[in-house]
């Protein structure tokens, strides 16, 4: 909505109305005419900002239901001993993250004036002087805290099951108070070296690199820092048997895997729409109808797309591989898709999601095959996903971004996607933001990591994994079951492991004693 206003004049407006018998009524008439069209100019505005505002804080709504997406996921995804620790971690990713966030995070993502490494202006600290100094609203700063617990939410799935609870509390508040909004200020902010919303138009090839809701910035910086998390650590004690062999350490519910699924895929529906930030904003005076509430609703359909299409590709392409039809697998390509698509999915076509989540299905695939060689022990897959499909989704976004949704949503001419014509610059741009962000976490959280390991304060005793979480570190299990890969429950202590299929008889292949 086009909210600017031509000043009303009573001069010049009585000059219309005046007849040469009552000159003096005829201005009283204009400037009482023009007060009124002043009054309507204010409040259509205020009704702008107020619809804004709304709009924001729903989308905010939406993403922070995301953490009980993740909650559920997470606890499917674990065995049934290890259900209240991972439940746990998850509700101090948020309150600690809200704390961490609020004192420093925010201010070192969006504090201006500042310099483009890192926000730093005082008022931004503590919410100190917050939003009296600033364009935006309280709406704002609890939309942007959504977004870095989110990244916390990833790394925890990918040490879960093995990682002391004083570790979770130091690297949560460590990711979203310094490490996350370092990147966010780099990419998001107006004052960001890489930014493609430069307020001074001094951008990064000319382009910046376009990462509108976050395949790097939360993705990535979630997936390299469960990377790292979990290489310091180790695999989880059974997960690879003596000869080298991937044994199937599977969760215990698959039905809280498919709940958190779509949870999460309710939620992205705030993630990627909710990142134009505003609602009301015309595109082309010419269409009245259409503006920012479109784009909107196409970014919504590109995720839509995206996912389901990563979804599908998964489903046929695990029961060719594997000869099963599997359901954790498909949820798992399905938020592969939505992790890619969350980078360009304001500027790309509809039909160009589908080829997004399609390569996202084949990405997640070959780098859980690679995870297995390599004897990489990540739960979740949070690293194989969120990492390597977010990584995807910035090099397609460089690949299919069009011209015209590029000049609407970061205003100007600038590049545009390589295969649709504009040159390799948004290209080029896009893959700085990735080698950046995999150096800046691993500069930062992989020396937390290590430090921890050498304190003792990273993973718990062998003792205690093989009990289990849960009794051992939080007062008991958090529902009676019979975990078939539980060796507390084996009387000769120890486990029985189902050794992966490797070819596509979906026979397992005889248990092994490891």
């Amino acid at each position: 909505m086009d909210t600017a206003t031509t000043t009303c004049s009573s001069v010049d407006l009585a000059a219309l109305l005046s007849s040469s018998s009552n000159s003096t009524s005829s201005l009283a008439a204009a400037t009482f005419l023009c007060s009124q069209f002043s009054n309507i100019s204010n409040k259509l505005s205020d009704t702008t900002y107020a619809v804004d505002s709304t709009y924001l804080l729903f989308s905010a709504y939406l993403v922070f239901a995301m953490q009980l997406g993740f909650a559920m996921l997470c606890a499917g995804s674990v065995r049934a001993k290890n259900t209240m620790n991972i439940m746990l971690t998850n509700v101090l990713d948020a309150a600690a993250g809200a704390i961490s966030y609020y004192l420093f995070g925010f201010a070192f993502a969006f504090g201006t004036p500042s310099n483009g490494f890192i926000g730093r202006h005082h008022s931004f600290f503590a919410l100190s002087s917050y939003p009296e100094r600033s364009g935006s609203d309280f709406s704002f700063f609890l939309y942007q805290w959504a977004f870095a617990i989110a990244a916390a939410g990833i790394t925890s799935g990918s040490i879960a099951e093995r990682t002391q609870f004083v570790a979770y509390l130091i690297y949560s508040t460590f990711l979203t108070g310094f490490v996350y909004p370092t990147v966010s200020h780099w990419f998001w902010s107006s004052d960001g070296w890489a930014s493609a919303s430069r307020s001074d138009n001094n951008l990064l090839f000319g382009s910046g690199a376009i990462d509108f809701a976050g395949s790097g910035v939360v993705h990535m910086v979630g997936g390299i820092a469960g990377l790292w998390g979990a290489l310091v650590e180790g695999p989880r004690i059974g997960r690879f048997d003596r000869s080298g062999r991937s044994v199937a350490l599977r969760g215990h519910s698959a039905s809280l895997v498919v709940l958190g699924t779509f949870l999460l895929w309710f939620g992205w529906y705030g993630f990627n729409p909710g990142s134009f930030l505003t609602i009301l904003k015309g595109y082309d005076k010419s269409r009245p109808y259409y503006g920012q509430w479109s784009a909107v609703g196409r970014t919504a359909v590109t995720t839509t797309l995206s996912g389901c299409t990563a979804a599908l590709t998964t489903l046929f392409s695990k029961r060719l591989l594997a000869g099963h039809w599997n359901v954790i697998d498909v949820c798992n390509g399905l938020l592969g898709g939505f992790a890619a698509i969350t980078s360009g999915c304001a500027v790309v076509e509809p039909w160009a999601a589908i080829v997004c989540g399609f390569v996202a299905s084949w990405v997640l695939i070959g780098f859980n095959l690679l995870a297995k060689k390599l004897k990489y022990d990540d739960p979740l897959e949070a690293a194989q996903l969120h990492g390597g499909c977010g990584a995807w989704g910035l090099i397609f976004t460089g690949l299919f971004a069009t011209k015209r949704y590029v000049n609407e949503v970061y205003t100007g001419d600038r590049p545009y996607g390589l295969l649709m014509g504009g040159g390799g610059k948004l290209l080029a741009a896009q893959i700085v933001q990735i080698i950046v962000i995999v150096g800046w976490v691993t500069v930062t959280m992989g020396p937390l990591f290590y430090g921890l390991h050498k304190m003792n304060l990273l993973r718990i005793s062998a003792e205690d994994e093989m009990a289990g979480m849960d009794m051992t570190r939080h007062g008991g299990f958090a529902y009676a079951y019979n975990d078939e890969d539980d060796v507390s429950t084996k009387p000769w202590g120890h486990m029985a492991g189902r050794v992966e299929p490797t070819s596509r008889s979906s026979t397992p292949t005889p248990t092994l004693t490891v």
